[in-house]
């Protein structure tokens, strides 16, 4: 399994659209103070920033190895270690992956390269590696 992921997506570009269209049109139509649409422009340059940069990051399973890369963390492990799998939804909706390895460690995937649940999950147990879903925890 080999996945991809690219910071650049369409549902980003489309919401930057949106919210600079939205401070134009107040700046426009109500005579909004320009240090006011300013100051909230400020909020979304983390997410054109990644817009303009496009941070790539892999992942790939294969039946001996698991690697993943980021802009700024590249790692690898044997799928030999891994003793379960942990998928735990988050209240926005995100799943955070957490691997329990068998000399007692644990290892959260990076959320930028971690592929989707579903896929990640069914290549997992085609391996022989137990998963389990955990849904809307508060805690941990």
């Amino acid at each position: 399994m080999k996945h991809t992921s690219y910071g650049r997506s369409p549902a980003a570009l489309l919401t930057l659209a949106g919210v600079y269209a939205v401070l134009i049109g107040l700046v426009w139509m109500i005579d909004l103070n320009l240090y006011i649409a300013a100051f909230l422009a400020l909020f979304t340059l983390p997410a054109l920033w990644e817009a303009v940069q496009n941070p790539i990051s892999t992942f790939e399973l294969t039946e001996t190895h698991m690697r993943w890369s980021t802009p700024r963390l590249t790692d690898e492990m044997p799928v030999g270690l891994i003793l379960r799998a942990r998928f735990d939804t988050r209240l926005d909706l995100s799943v955070k992956v957490t691997l329990f390895l068998k000399d007692n460690r644990k290892l959260r995937l990076p959320h930028a390269c971690t592929p989707p649940p579903e896929a990640l999950e069914a290549e997992l147990r085609a391996l022989g590696i137990p998963t389990e879903r955990h849904h809307f925890s508060l805690i941990g």
